[in-house]
């Protein structure tokens, strides 16, 4: 790792440093979510979607009888699409306030 001197940086030039810094991290970050993206299912199955939310299937149950996610039948099946999932997680805080 660099050693920086702060006493002849000025603080112009740290916060360039930080930004350049946090900048690298942040496309990182990106890249590594959208690989993620590319090889994750679409769909997911009650089992999949309880241990996505760290939640049982009891209160996955309970979550669809109130309307928060919302599954997908077919036949004796049920699925759930996750990019719905992550939409109701983010859009969660709304209804909580």
């Amino acid at each position: 790792m660099e050693k920086i001197n702060f006493i002849a940086t000025s603080p112009t030039e740290l916060a360039d440093l930080i930004n350049e810094g946090l900048k690298n991290h942040v496309e990182n970050l990106i890249n590594q979510f959208s690989e993620q993206d590319k090889t994750a299912k679409d769909f997911l199955t009650r089992k999949e979607t309880a241990d996505f939310f760290g939640v049982s299937l009891v209160t996955l149950h309970d979550w669809n009888k109130k309307g928060l996610i919302t599954p997908l039948k077919m036949g004796n099946r049920t699925y759930y699409k996750r990019s719905e999932l992550v939409k109701s997680l983010l859009n969660s805080n709304n209804r909580a306030s």
